[in-house]
């Protein structure tokens, strides 16, 4: 695999799995699927532990879970995250994507950027 996740991303992923009552097998899972003017939709969720099938991705003790699909569409991806008064959330960078005007994970101005929302996360109940 061939992602690279940035010191930023990690703390903000660190952050959910702690606030979900994360364990040390708990990991932050990222579900990729293509579409969207950026290449890909989103979804996260924090996870106990991998499904089956998942590779685990480890960053500095981060534990990122993912399935089969959103490794291929990842790969050469740079998952970033950003705070600003505009937005915040994870950011991917994706030096492969075309770029267009629209985007369903979020708005970006720059081409292969795509911003998705903290709010794409969805808490396990």
């Amino acid at each position: 695999m061939n992602i690279t996740i940035t010191p930023s991303a990690e703390g903000f992923m660190r952050r959910m799995i702690r606030f979900n009552g994360g364990t040390s097998n708990s990991g932050f899972r990222l579900v990729v699927t293509p579409g969207g003017c950026s290449g890909f939709n989103s979804e996260f969720t924090v996870e106990a532990a991998p499904l089956p099938n998942d590779a685990v991705l480890e960053s500095n003790g981060v534990k990122v879970f993912l399935p089969a699909e959103s490794r291929i569409l990842l790969n050469g991806v740079t998952i970033d995250f950003a705070d600003s008064a505009m937005s915040t959330g994870l950011t991917f960078i994706n030096p492969n994507a075309q770029a267009c005007g629209c985007s369903s994970s979020g708005t970006s101005t720059d081409s292969g950027v795509a911003t998705v929302s903290i709010g794409s996360i969805q808490r396990r109940h």
